[in-house]
């Protein structure tokens, strides 16, 4: 039994992080009101694609540490774009710190993708797993960007 819930943990530990954020960011949210770059997406497609992108980012940690539970390195890179994830919404929505927001979102493009690098060097289900993360926060820089441009 408390190996099935460490299991859950690491699947759903990014999901409950995400929910637990974007319910907190909510209020302060104002996209619709927004000068926003070309390619914008509407706003109803963000909880719709981190969700599964949070999904995906449990799984990927899971399949790694079932196999490779004592890589510390890895850990910490995991956990440390998780946090650097959460408080870019904070960040850019709440403070509404526009420019230290692209800072903020460049730190996490780094950190996933040495997150993929080194998944990729012993589990390369993991490393696929987060692709979709990566590109879609490569978009996400540019759109912060943007927004800081325009704004």
């Amino acid at each position: 039994m408390n190996n099935i819930l460490k299991n859950l943990f690491y699947i759903f530990l990014p999901s409950v992080i995400g929910f637990i954020v974007g319910i907190t960011i909510s209020p302060y949210i104002n996209y619709n009101t927004l000068n926003k770059p070309p390619l914008s997406p509407p706003g109803i497609l963000f909880p719709i694609i981190w969700s599964i992108i949070y999904i995906l980012m449990g799984i990927s940690y899971f399949l790694f540490k079932k196999k490779y539970n004592c890589d510390k390195r890895v850990s910490i890179i995991y956990y440390l774009q998780l946090f650097v994830n959460v408080l870019w919404s904070v960040i850019f929505f709440i403070w509404k710190l526009r420019f230290i927001s692209i800072i903020w979102i460049l730190l996490l493009d780094i950190l996933v993708i040495l997150l993929i690098f080194y998944f990729f060097k012993k589990n390369k289900i993991s490393a696929y797993l987060n692709l979709i993360y990566l590109c879609w926060i490569l978009f996400a820089s540019y759109f912060t960007i943007g927004i800081y441009i325009l704004n």
